[in-house]
């Protein structure tokens, strides 16, 4: 009785463990890492003063194209302003296509 009480839970999670490999591969979000490496070159201060809730939306901004000055950013440096320009006008996204943005 034992043995087919563990042979069923030895089917059952050979079973879920298929199921969520084929999960996996096919409701796989895809993220654009551009959007990490622009937030961790913000100051990281979350004041708003761009318009944008905080480093990380103003970060998805400028990658999606939604903001295309970097000098909303009133807090970080012209530095470090011209820095995320070069990043994005340089760097593809997954879609092989660049950012336009101005410092």
């Amino acid at each position: 009785m034992q043995i087919s009480a563990i042979l069923a839970l030895l089917v059952v999670g050979a079973v879920l463990g298929c199921v969520l490999g084929v999960a996996d591969k096919y409701l796989r979000v895809e993220e654009d890492n551009r959007i990490n490496d622009v937030t961790e070159m913000l100051p990281g201060a979350n004041c708003g003063g761009c318009g944008y809730p905080g480093c990380s939306g103003f970060a998805t901004a400028l990658v999606e194209g939604d903001a295309s000055k970097v000098s909303a950013c009133v807090v970080s440096n012209q530095e470090t302003r011209e820095k995320i320009a070069q990043y994005l006008n340089e760097t593809p996204g997954p879609d092989g296509q660049t950012a336009k943005v101005t410092v």
